[in-house]
């Protein structure tokens, strides 16, 4: 079973709750985390992780090269990119931040002086944490495309790990790689916050959800910094509601030190084990 933390906004308390979550359940069976969010990847650090045991660069995408010695100057490469990724000085230059490999400089070049190539644009990272499950984890490198494709190399390599239950860290928003997250998960822990933006980007994941048909539970974090607000969210959530999570300078203290959530003396600490029984109890239903 493929169970996604994911919420609409960033900065709500996705991965914080994502190993919380990793640590309560491997110690009921065998189990894989991933960190699905390639553009800024954190789980490790809420897992107290310093190092990895093995980290391989990846090609996901593809860019153009030019030729200097065939091209013709003709400028038709630069006249048809709608990325503005060709300028010309004396001699044409593709800007390779700009270039999304999409193939029409190729297309349209009469002296063949362009080619599509793959390049290195990523990085997927492995742990074996000290709770004995695995950490897989991807990176995209700055200014890179691909971060939905990223996402799908690192869930494929996750599976030879073979565990019965895989815990995905999405990214944040509705983009690419939380689309390459969701797809495919048996169900979905939204985890919001209580503010105005936090209650509009929840219901923007949720369109995203449903398209998918997966299954998923809500959880308000900060729940008492805006106790109105929070009211209205478990109201549009109802039965879904899983859990609260109260607000703790006391978390960003420890995240900064890098120790689990799951070994402080926090009131999170609880509240996350109460998260954590109901959505095992979703898991039994699903799997009976």
């Amino acid at each position: 079973m493929i169970i996604a933390v994911a919420s609409g906004k960033g900065g709500v308390g996705k991965s914080m709750l994502a190993s919380g979550l990793a640590l309560l359940f491997s110690r009921e069976r065998k189990i894989t985390a991933i960190d699905c969010d390639v553009d800024a990847p954190d789980l490790g650090l809420w897992l107290g992780t310093k190092e990895w045991d093995s980290s391989e660069k990846i090609s996901v995408s593809e860019k153009a090269f030019i030729d200097q010695e065939k091209c013709t100057l003709c400028g038709k490469c630069k006249d048809v990119c709608r990325f503005g990724a060709l300028k010309y000085a004396k001699k044409p230059e593709i800007i390779p931040y700009l270039c999304e490999g999409c193939g029409l400089c190729v297309h349209v070049c009469p002296g063949k002086a362009i080619r599509i190539e793959p390049v290195q644009n990523g990085e997927v990272m492995i742990r074996e944490t000290k709770y004995g499950f695995p950490l897989v984890s991807g990176q995209l490198y700055p200014g890179e495309t691909g971060s939905g494709k990223v996402v799908d190399d690192i869930r494929e390599r996750a599976k030879k790990f073979g565990g019965e239950l895989t815990i995905l860290d999405s990214a944040a928003g509705i983009g690419c790689p939380v689309i390459a997250s969701l797809k495919g998960t048996d169900h979905a822990v939204l985890i919001t916050e209580p503010t105005p933006s936090g209650f509009s980007d929840l219901k923007r994941v949720l369109e995203v959800v449903n398209h998918f048909g997966v299954d998923y539970s809500i959880v308000i974090n900060k729940w008492d910094i805006n106790k109105e607000m929070s009211r209205k969210i478990e109201k549009f959530a109802g039965w879904r509601l899983i859990g609260k999570i109260s607000f703790d300078k006391g978390i960003f203290k420890a995240v900064s030190e890098l120790k689990p959530i799951m070994e402080t003396d926090l009131k999170v600490v609880e509240e996350i084990k109460g998260i954590h029984k109901k959505l095992k109890n979703v898991i039994e239903r699903k799997a009976s």
